[in-house]
């Protein structure tokens, strides 16, 4: 089989015109009858830094994305497979959930002309987009056949995990603040000062415009680091100075501190279900695609 492979292979290259194997259309694997080239994976690369675009920007951005190159070709093969198979087993995907899925992409833009700015600056047009949501839908309805409907997470098995780790499901102690919120510094320092000289709320808000809410923080809530600094050196009915957040100042009393909790079962069964979940679907993931592997032609060429 290998051979016969081999061959055919060899046959492509020789078929291939000169211009195709400049540096973009360098065969970079094989896998089984197909070809994956440099082009693919630079285009693989653009798509992975479209989708995290949105979240992450400059450094932060490329620090992701030079975190996962080295694993990059390697994930492209695996993706090769899955969507051989889902070939073989005749997996379709309606063009109406493309198109869904193409327009949800777009609402995080302001208009159009944003949302193909953006694709041009990852090297990409609307067709490529299309192909690479059309290949996700179908690896996810292959995988969703073969692994996911069929792992299961037994109520016993939540129930030892909870046993286990109880420590890991204690509730942090919990802070109940007012929040205050007003426009300018100047009015934001005297709302300050009259509420630390005991002046109630009624008699300010006649006086000052400002608008007020409640806020429950718990240390490790990635809570931005001038309000985490802030209220965590409160105590009980204190009010902090202001704290200029973008082009407001807010103001943090704090009215209550709750202890840390134990969590009971009831409380942490989604959670632990959940984790259990990712955790056996990975596994088992990772043991279908290792089935693939073994029953493929995997070739990745010599740089």
């Amino acid at each position: 089989m290998k051979r016969i492979i081999n061959l055919i292979f060899l046959a492509s290259l020789i078929l291939l015109p000169h211009s195709y194997l400049c540096a973009e259309d360098k065969v970079i694997a094989v896998v089984n009858n197909e070809i994956i080239t440099q082009k693919d994976l630079s285009d693989f690369l653009n798509f992975i830094r479209l989708q995290y675009s949105r979240q992450l920007q400059g450094k932060a951005l490329e620090e992701k994305i030079n975190s996962m190159k080295l694993d990059l070709l390697h994930r492209l093969i695996e993706d090769r497979l899955i969507l051989q198979q889902a070939k073989l087993d005749k997996i379709i995907v309606e063009p109406s959930r493309i198109k869904d899925r193409i327009n949800e992409v777009k609402k995080r833009y302001g208009s159009d002309s944003d949302f193909e700015l953006d694709l041009a600056k990852q090297g990409l047009v609307l067709a490529d987009l299309e192909n690479k949501i059309k290949e996700q839908m179908l690896m996810y309805n292959l995988v969703e056949q073969k692994v996911r409907g069929k792992v299961v997470i037994r109520p016993d098995e939540i129930t030892s995990f909870f046993t286990q780790n109880k420590r890991q499901f204690l509730k942090p102690e919990e802070r109940i603040l007012t929040l205050f919120i007003l426009q300018d510094e100047g009015t934001a320092k005297t709302v300050s000062y009259q509420l630390r000289l005991g002046k109630k709320l009624e008699e300010l808000a006649a006086k000052f415009a400002f608008t007020t809410d409640k806020l429950s923080a718990s240390a490790g809530q990635q809570l931005r680091p001038e309000i985490e600094a802030t209220v965590f050196k409160l105590g009980i009915g204190e009010v902090s100075s202001p704290v200029k957040i973008d082009t407001q100042y807010f103001i943090f009393r704090l009215d209550d501190i709750i202890g840390s909790q134990q969590l009971t079962l009831a409380q942490a069964q989604d959670k632990i279900q959940a984790y259990l979940f990712e955790k056996k679907l990975q596994e088992e993931l990772a043991k279908w695609l290792d089935e693939l592997k073994k029953q493929s032609y995997i070739k990745i060429l010599e740089n």
